[in-house]
């Protein structure tokens, strides 16, 4: 590895064993042949100042009936000021852990390429999230700071109160943004000179913690470099995708993930193009903002898709140019409907948390009907059985991959569950046919992916049984043509209770109260009893037959 520029030596110290790592794929290959030295925040924002391009926009945003917008010099100069204020006011140090909170606008943007530039490792996390999820991502990464838009405080006022479950001791100071106050973010930065030399990191320092939905509850890190966020632009973005600087691209996946955090941001920065940063969209109002400011890329769910189909024709759309779908499966249904309605095929994708972003798609002229597509460029796949043999032409197997990219897990024995013989098994099941196109199967885990929201089952069951009537409770996926899959949630009554349709209500209200509210059941069956084994297992394969019949 190189000489690190972190201080803070904790998220080095934490990677897996070298011997543990997947094999990574560099050799021969250009686009990710990056130099020892390397800051992914200088590479997305100031070079194209130096280079002449300061004046292109880089984020774009409504207020009101409004747009507005930074220029590149703009927002270089913003996120150099953020970073004084991470560094001279917080007195956060290089490989220091910062906590970003906040919906897609132009300052939680800034703030992750503040943290990045300034040389922190950062750890973005999902608006919805209540303190008790908060809690064991910043236990586990031993995060010391926050940086939160002002009107999801009060979670966070929960970790840094030390009466509370969720109090986390590492934690010692937070500055909120969207916020107007005199320790606001914004009142602070606006008050530094915007002088700032962004950090010297080496391309293998760790500048993101992306934490996953596991499915024990307990979430795993993942641990990314430098060269990791510019490794996902020179890959999926650069020959899928082939954005150039003219491209506007706007979407709904969150900047708190990996998918958002390429697609809503380093994809389009990355070649001096620019986001359309929208806090919240309805399928309609997608469209309405394609219309608006000419969007030519649009980042969503099948979901939203499905939707959007019917409305197309309210609305100018001759700007898009391309629909990228991810986040769960993308039904061919839903893809041909799409294509009839807007003339657009589809660029399909899956990716993980773990990879940062898609390895697997195939541009529109090369889509096959069935298949996600092929391995991204820089990437090399195969499908195994449980032995680690590669199957045949068109058997079912475990989709193994290997590129630029890979799981690094922030001190966590399921690294080796993840990461086999060098290779990255993702937790899918796929074949492959004679051409090397990839057709998806199935999630092998417990995982319920519900209109591009990873929900783990366990973590449901856990806030369901802290109601008082809820005896016994089994939580599956049960397939919905809206949403791909909702959340269904078997459930036991204690003596005394009744199982109607006010207490179904209630139940989901009390879940959206305990955990983040995309994850509560939108389907309750009251049962007798569960299935479980001998030894007293849930036997969830059962229920998710059930909910199939249902």
């Amino acid at each position: 590895m190189e000489r690190s520029a972190h201080i803070d030596t904790f998220a080095r110290d934490n990677l897996p064993p070298v011997e543990l790592w997947p094999e990574f794929l560099f050799d021969g290959n250009p686009d990710v042949a990056y130099p020892a030295r390397l800051n992914a925040a200088v590479e997305l924002v100031d070079r194209h100042v130096e280079q002449g391009r300061g004046d292109n926009i880089a984020l774009r945003w409504p207020e009101g009936n409004e747009k507005k917008s930074l220029s590149y010099a703009e927002l270089k100069r913003l996120t150099d000021q953020i970073a004084q204020v991470l560094t001279e006011d917080m007195g956060l140090v290089p490989g220091n852990r910062v906590l970003l909170r906040g919906p897609n606008n132009p300052m939680m943007a800034a703030s992750w390429l503040a943290a990045v530039k300034a040389g922190l490792v950062t750890v973005p996390t999902m608006p919805l999230l209540r303190a008790s999820e908060i809690k064991p991502v910043v236990d586990k990464a031993e995060v010391t700071a926050v940086l939160c838009d002002k009107r999801l405080a009060d979670e966070i006022e929960h970790c840094f109160d030390p009466a509370h479950p969720a109090y986390c001791p590492s934690l010692k100071s937070v500055r909120y943004f969207c916020d107007s106050g005199p320790d606001a973010l914004e009142t602070l930065a606006a008050a530094k000179s915007g002088q700032f030399q962004a950090c010297d990191t080496a391309v293998d320092d760790v500048c993101l913690i992306a934490f996953t939905s596991g499915t024990t509850g307990k979430p795993k890190g993942c641990m990314h470099f430098h060269r990791d966020v510019l490794a996902m632009c020179d890959t999926f973005s650069k020959h899928i995708l082939k954005l150039d600087a003219g491209d506007i691209i706007c979407g709904t996946p969150p900047l708190a993930f990996t998918f958002g955090l390429g697609g809503m941001l380093c994809f389009p920065l990355r070649v001096g193009g620019s986001t359309v940063l929208i806090e919240k969209l309805s399928p309609d109002e997608l469209l309405a903002k394609v219309e608006q400011f000419g969007v030519t890329t649009t980042f969503t769910a099948p979901t939203f898709y499905r939707q959007m189909a019917a409305l197309v024709g309210k609305y100018n759309l001759s700007s898009l140019k391309r629909t990228v779908s991810a986040g769960e499966a993308l039904p061919d249904t839903t893809r041909q409907l799409w294509k009839e309605a807007s003339g657009i095929e589809m660029t399909d994708g899956i990716g993980g948390t773990e990879m940062i972003h898609v390895f697997v798609s195939s541009p529109p002229e090369d889509v096959r009907r069935g298949a996600i597509g092929k391995v991204v460029p820089g990437y090399i796949a195969q499908v195994v059985d449980d032995d680690f043999n590669p199957v045949g032409t068109g058997v079912v197997g475990r989709l193994a991959i290997k590129g630029p990219t890979g799981c690094r897990y922030l001190a966590d024995d399921r690294q080796t569950v993840y990461v086999q013989n060098g290779w990255n098994l993702p937790g899918d099941t796929f074949k492959m046919d004679e051409d090397g196109y990839l057709y998806y199967q199935a999630r092998n885990d417990d995982m319920i992916i519900s209109a591009g929201y990873n929900i783990a089952g366990p973590e449901v069951e856990d806030a369901m049984l802290k109601h008082e009537a809820v005896a016994e409770c089994g939580v599956v996926g049960q397939p919905d043509p809206e949403r791909g899959n909702i959340v269904k949630a078997f459930v036991v009554l204690k003596p005394g209770f009744e199982g109607n349709a006010a207490l179904v209500k209630a139940l989901q209200d009390h879940v959206k109260a305990t955990i983040a509210p995309y994850k509560y059941p939108r389907a309750i069956e009251f049962v007798a009893k569960l299935p479980r084994t001998e030894t007293g297992k849930l036997q969830r394969f059962v229920l998710r037959q059930q909910a199939q019949q249902s």
